[in-house]
């Protein structure tokens, strides 16, 4: 099923004002509904192939699963949608092409990269993470991140040691406890819901959540909604401007209609009873 009109997709990459180079990957199709995130790790320019892999690798699987298979039967063995299992086995995939070259190229030793990844369909969305690369929603006038980072410093915030607002301005944020490419096996966190018209998600790295403070990218968001290029651009700015520490990406997402799949008579008889 193409979505081809039904969302608008913007997407913006920065090296920042301090690192030489970035190794920050992104990608998207919205004919198909998928962004895809990466924010790299490790050596010389080993982050950037750590997401280079994972970005290409999702792509790539997503697309050739999306044309081969019936969506909308969910799998009777875990309970999971089509597309949640597709995005998980895609993403589970990439982490051992990176753990594999990882560990046979000696320039690329110690790479990983968080990957954040939606994936639309049937006025839903599938969202898989693996680290702190994060997604935020903004409805109506509530925005929110969805994400929750694979992080040392979240679970101290799940225990109680840090409120959300301290660990926005605490120092130790960087320290992942989750990433692709870091072990053999990787578990991959996926979360589902509804999407509405008018919705707008952004998927970002920490470059920009670690220089901008969540209120001012809601007010960006929020000024500059009518135009999502501008949007992308004012947030890479912000990060910048606020130190651009590290990469900043973001892509952005605005579901323009709804995207209900097309069911026959039968199954929609079937929904009758259900």
């Amino acid at each position: 099923m193409s979505l081809k009109g039904k969302l608008r997709c913007v997407g913006l990459t920065d090296t920042g004002r301090v690192r030489e180079h970035n190794e920050d990957t992104i990608a998207w199709d919205a004919n198909l509904g998928l962004l895809v995130l990466a924010d790299g790790m490790g050596g010389y320019n080993a982050g950037e192939v750590a997401s280079g892999i994972a970005v290409k690798t999702i792509v790539n699987l997503v697309r050739e699963a999306v044309e081969r298979e019936d969506l909308s039967a969910p799998d009777p063995g875990t309970g999971l949608s089509r597309t949640a299992i597709i995005l998980r086995d895609a993403i589970t995939r990439a982490n051992k092409i990176i753990f594999q070259t990882a560990r046979t190229q000696p320039n690329c030793e110690g790479m990983g990269t968080t990957v954040v990844g939606a994936l639309f369909h049937d006025n839903r969305v599938t969202i898989a993470h693996v680290g702190d690369s994060r997604m935020y929603r903004l409805r109506g006038g509530a925005f929110e991140q969805v994400t929750l980072d694979h992080s040392l410093l979240q679970e101290l915030v799940d225990r109680g040691f840090y409120s959300p607002e301290e660990a926005q301005r605490a120092a130790n944020k960087n320290y992942v406890t989750r990433a692709l490419g870091v072990e053999a096996g990787v578990e991959v966190e996926i979360q589902e819901h509804p999407a509405q018209r008018g919705d707008v998600y952004m998927l970002c790295s920490d470059g920009l959540s670690d220089m901008v403070e969540d209120d001012d990218i809601h007010l960006t968001i929020n000024t500059f909604g009518a135009n999502l290029d501008t949007v992308a651009k004012q947030l890479i700015q912000l990060g910048n401007d606020n130190g651009g520490k590290d990469n900043i990406s973001v892509l952005l997402a605005q579901v323009v209609d709804s995207f209900p799949v097309r069911r026959g008579v039968l199954d929609r008889m079937l929904g009758w009873f259900s």
